[in-house]
C-alpha cells in the first residue's frame, strides 16, 4: 500500500492491496491483439509503464503523445485468499473502453473513462502459490466526438483550452478479498432538520438468507448512534438513522459540515449473517444541506456565498492523473490558502481522494461532467450512462454542493435553436435532480439555461466596472438575462422568469501572467505580478459588491500547458504573494448581510 487514503475512502476494508507500480505494457496500433490472444501470451508486451500514469504523461516512463488508440496492459500478482472468500479486481478509472482478463478468463468489460469499476475474479484464479496474470485491453479512439471526453484535445499538439490526452488506466488498482456475504454498495443521504441520515446499502448474501445490518456512527470518541437493521431479501436496504444529538438545538451545530466547520461523522458497518460478522466496512459521511431561496445559495438553511476557483486537475508531468495522492491533499490545501472556499472540478471527474480531502478539510465541490461533443443516439446513450455512474459514485460526499452536467453547450451546440437539444438538456437536468434531488443543478453552465436551480454566468469582462454594471442589483441583472449576452450566447432559453434562482458568476478573470517568452492562451494579460495582483482584486471586489450576485468562480488556479491563467504556476508555485490574495478573495459580499464564517462552529 503506497497512499495511506484507501483509493474508495467511503467503502473501506482494513485489507487491500495496491497494485499500482510497474506493468507490461504494448500499444496495438493495428487492432491485432485480440486475434493474437495477446491476453495468453507476453511477447506483445514490449515496454514497462508505471501505473497509474497515462502513456502520454513523462511519469508513466512512456511519454508518448501520439496517436495509439489501443493500448494493452499486463501484470503478474499474487493474492492469498482463504476458502470461501472472493476476490474483487477494482480499476479507478480506464479512459475510455476496457477488456479485462485474468489467467486468459475475460472478467469484466467496461465503457467510461472517468469512472470506476471491478470484477469479481475469483473462479479465473489459480491455486495461491502460483503467480496470478490481469491483461487490460484499453481502447480510446481520439477523433469520436460522441465519447466523453471533456478537454483533451483530439490532435496530438493542445491548442486553445485542449490539453494532451490521458488515455488508458490513469487512476489507482487495487486488489480485495472479501467474505462470500459482502457489503457491495452504500450511499448516505442526510437529513439536517430531521437530524437523521438515510443509508441506502447493497449487500450480496444468500437467497433466503436471514441477514441484517449494525450500523455505529461516531463524531470523534463520542457514540452518535448504534442500530441495526434486518436485511430484506434481494439484499437491498434503505434505512433512516435518527442521530439524537443532531435535534440538539443547543449544540447541534457542531455536527454540520462546512468549508469551515467539516465536521465528518465517522461510520462502521457491519454485516450479519447467522448471527456472527460475515462483512465490515468503514465509512463516513457528512451532517449538511444545500439549496436556493430568494437569489442566495443556502448551506444548512443560512445564505452562503461560494467563493471558487476553476481547477483543471492537470498536472505537466502526469497530466490528468495526480502525482500522488499526497498532491490530491496539497492542492485542497492550496486552495484554501488562497481565500477560497469552493472549487469548480472542470471537465473532469476528480480522483475520489481528491473528493476525501475536500470533504476532510472543508470545500465546496462543483462536480461535473466531461463533455462529449457531438449530439446523436450513441452520445446521449454514452453520457447519460457514464453520469448516472458519476452521480451514483460521488453522492454520498458532503463537500459536492452541485451537479453540472453540461457546460457552455458542448455537446448541444445548437441548443438556442433546437428542440431535440434542448428537451435532452432539460432530461438531464431531471435525470439528475431524479437520481439527488438534495443538491442544486444547472443544466447548461454559463450560458444557454433549459432549466436551472442557479444562474451562472461566463463572463470574462476585463474591468471591474463593467462587471458592477451589469450585476449591481436584480434590475441589472434582468437587463442581462435579456439583451446583454456575455460570450455571444443567450443566457436563458426561454422564458427569463426567476423563481428564486442565485445568480453566480461561475467562470471571470482569466488574467494571464506568463513572463519570458512563453506561448500563452488567455482571455485578457497583466503585465507583471503586481499587475495581476491589482487586476484580480479590481475584477473580484466588483463582484463582491454586487448585492445581487450569490457566488463566483474564478479562472482559474493553475496554468495548464497553453494557458497561463492560473493564480499559480503549473507546478504550484504563487504568481503573487498568497496571503494578498486571500486577503482579496474573503473580503465580506454585499450580498449576504452574515455570512456563514463561524455561525455553525459549535458552542463552547
Amino acid at each position: 500500500m503506497t497512499d495511506p487514503v484507501h483509493p474508495r475512502p467511503q467503502l473501506v476494508r482494513e485489507h487491500w492491496t495496491d497494485l499500482c507500480g510497474q506493468w507490461e505494457f504494448g500499444y496495438d496500433d493495428t487492432d491485432e491483439g485480440r486475434d493474437g490472444h495477446w491476453w495468453r501470451g507476453r511477447d506483445a508486451f514490449s515496454r514497462t509503464i508505471t501505473v497509474p500514469f497515462p502513456p502520454e504523461s513523462p511519469a508513466s516512463g512512456i511519454g508518448d503523445r501520439g496517436e495509439h488508440p489501443i493500448l494493452w496492459y499486463r501484470r503478474e500478482f499474487r493474492v492469498a485468499a482463504k476458502p470461501g472468500e472472493r476476490v474483487l479486481l477494482h480499476f479507478g478509472a480506464v479512459d475510455y473502453r476496457a477488456t479485462v482478463w485474468v489467467n486468459g478468463h475475460v472478467v469484466t468489460t467496461h465503457e467510461g473513462g472517468h469512472v470506476g469499476f471491478h470484477a469479481d475474479i475469483t473462479a479465473a484464479l489459480r491455486p495461491a502459490d502460483e503467480d496470478q496474470v490481469v491483461v487490460v485491453r484499453a481502447e480510446d479512439e481520439p477523433r469520436d466526438p460522441t465519447q466523453p471526453r471533456g478537454k483533451q484535445h483530439s490532435d496530438d499538439a493542445p491548442t486553445d483550452i485542449w490539453y494532451h490526452r490521458t488515455s488508458g488506466i490513469w487512476q489507482p488498482v487495487w486488489l480485495e478479498t472479501v467474505p462470500a456475504r459482502h457489503i457491495e454498495a452504500l450511499r448516505w443521504t442526510p437529513d439536517v432538520p430531521d437530524g437523521s441520515v438515510a443509508l441506502r446499502l447493497r449487500a450480496r448474501v444468500k437467497r433466503n438468507e436471514s441477514a441484517a445490518v449494525r450500523v455505529v456512527l461516531r463524531l470523534g470518541e463520542e457514540t452518535l448512534a448504534d442500530s441495526t437493521f434486518r436485511l430484506p431479501e434481494g439484499g437491498e436496504l434503505t434505512e433512516r438513522i435518527a442521530i439524537p444529538a443532531a435535534r440538539d438545538s443547543r449544540s447541534g451545530g457542531r455536527l454540520l459540515w462546512s468549508p469551515e466547520h467539516p465536521a465528518l461523522v465517522d461510520a462502521e458497518i457491519t454485516l450479519l449473517s447467522e448471527g456472527a460478522g460475515a462483512d465490515s466496512v468503514r465509512s463516513y459521511f457528512g451532517l449538511r444541506e444545500v439549496g436556493t431561496s430568494d437569489g442566495h445559495f443556502l448551506l444548512n438553511g443560512r445564505p452562503y456565498f461560494l467563493r471558487m476557483v476553476l481547477e483543471q486537475g492537470y498536472w505537466p508531468q502526469s497530466q490528468l492523473t495526480a502525482p500522488s495522492g499526497e498532491a490530491l491533499r496539497e492542492e485542497v490545501e492550496l486552495i484554501k490558502s488562497l481565500g477560497f472556499n469552493g472549487v469548480r472540478i472542470h471537465q473532469k471527474v476528480e480522483d475520489s481522494r481528491f473528493l476525501y480531502w475536500c470533504d476532510r478539510l472543508g470545500l465546496a465541490v462543483w462536480g461535473e461532467m466531461p463533455s462529449s461533443f457531438a449530439f446523436s443516439p450513441s452520445a446521449i446513450d454514452r453520457f447519460s450512462r457514464e453520469w448516472t455512474e458519476v452521480l451514483e459514485r460521488d453522492a454520498s460526499h458532503p463537500s459536492i454542493v452541485t451537479w453540472v452536467p453540461v457546460n457552455e453547450s458542448w455537446g448541444v451546440s445548437e441548443v438556442a435553436t433546437r428542440r431535440d437539444q434542448q428537451d435532452y438538456v432539460a432530461a438531464l437536468y431531471r435525470l439528475t435532480r431524479a437520481l439527488d434531488p438534495s443538491r442544486p443543478v444547472i443544466s447548461n453552465d454559463g450560458w444557454e439555461h433549459v432549466s436551472s436551480d442557479i444562474w451562472t454566468v461566463h463572463d470574462y469582462a476585463p474591468a471591474g466596472d463593467v462587471l458592477r454594471r451589469r450585476y449591481a442589483d436584480p434590475a441589472a441583472i434582468n437587463d442581462v438575462l435579456r439583451t446583454i449576452r456575455p460570450g455571444g450566447r443567450r443566457l436563458h432559453l426561454g422564458d427569463v422568469r426567476r423563481d428564486g434562482q442565485p445568480i453566480m458568476l461561475s467562470e471571470y478573470g482569466g488574467v494571464s501572467y506568463a513572463p519570458g517568452d512563453e506561448l500563452w492562451y488567455n482571455y485578457s494579460t497583466a503585465a507583471s505580478a503586481d499587475d495581476l495582483v491589482e487586476r484580480y482584486r479590481d475584477l473580484t471586489t466588483a463582484l463582491l459588491d454586487c448585492a445581487a450576485v450569490a457566488g463566483f468562480c474564478y479562472t482559474q488556479l493553475t496554468d495548464t500547458e497553453q494557458e497561463t491563467n492560473g493564480l499559480l504556476t503549473a507546478a504550484r508555485e504563487p504568481k503573487a504573494d498568497p496571503a494578498v490574495l486571500r486577503e482579496i478573495t474573503a473580503r465580506p459580499a454585499r450580498s449576504v448581510a452574515a455570512e456563514l464564517l463561524g455561525l455553525d462552529t459549535p458552542e463552547r
